[in-house]
């Protein structure tokens, strides 16, 4: 069992993983909505430089922000499933670094359309598994029984999940190289 320094009564360290060109938007909203709800480890703009190499990002992302979260929030929009970083920044979530695990949460924004988009694979891997849960952007803004955000109980819910090892996750495919269409 892997524990972060965490209980109930703590923020979770939580990294919003999302297409920063199209789904900018949605990600400060979700800063804004729930900030108060969680330890934001998420890259910032001009964090990294995208004339870096891209094994140097991927060691960017999985040893600074990623190593400190504790579950990875991955806003789907409808190119999410294209960009390569997002990919990698499962990976990492999902590695055992540390011999620890990020608890993982798919949140499908208003601009995807099911019929013309997918989820991410490696997100879709942890779905099938029961690992990770997918839920609508409408359903985390809502309230629970406690006049809080849903999101709260999902991301204590994700971080439960993390640390049963009798829940598969599944981080076998290999990384994207590069972004698709």
């Amino acid at each position: 069992m892997c524990v972060i320094n965490e209980n109930l009564d703590t923020r979770h360290r939580v990294f919003i993983s999302y297409h920063h060109e199209k789904d900018e938007y949605y990600k400060k909203k979700f800063e804004e909505n729930f900030g108060d709800l969680f330890i934001n480890e998420s890259v910032q703009d001009g964090d990294y430089n995208p004339d870096l190499s891209d094994e140097y990002i991927k060691h960017l992302i999985a040893n600074n922000n990623i190593s400190l979260s504790t579950v990875v929030v991955v806003l789907i929009g409808a190119e999410t499933e294209k960009r390569k970083h997002i990919d990698w920044e499962i990976y990492a979530g999902l590695s055992e670094r540390n011999k620890c695990r990020a608890g993982l949460i798919g949140v499908i924004l208003p601009t995807f359309n099911k019929d013309e988009n997918k989820i991410p694979d490696r997100l879709q891997d942890n779905i099938d598994t029961k690992y990770a849960r997918l839920y609508t952007w409408e359903y985390i803004n809502s309230i629970n029984l406690n006049n809080e955000y849903m999101i709260k109980d999902l991301i204590e819910l994700a971080y439960e999940r993390k640390n049963d090892y009798d829940i598969p996750s599944n981080n076998s495919r290999l990384q994207m190289e590069r972004n698709r269409g």
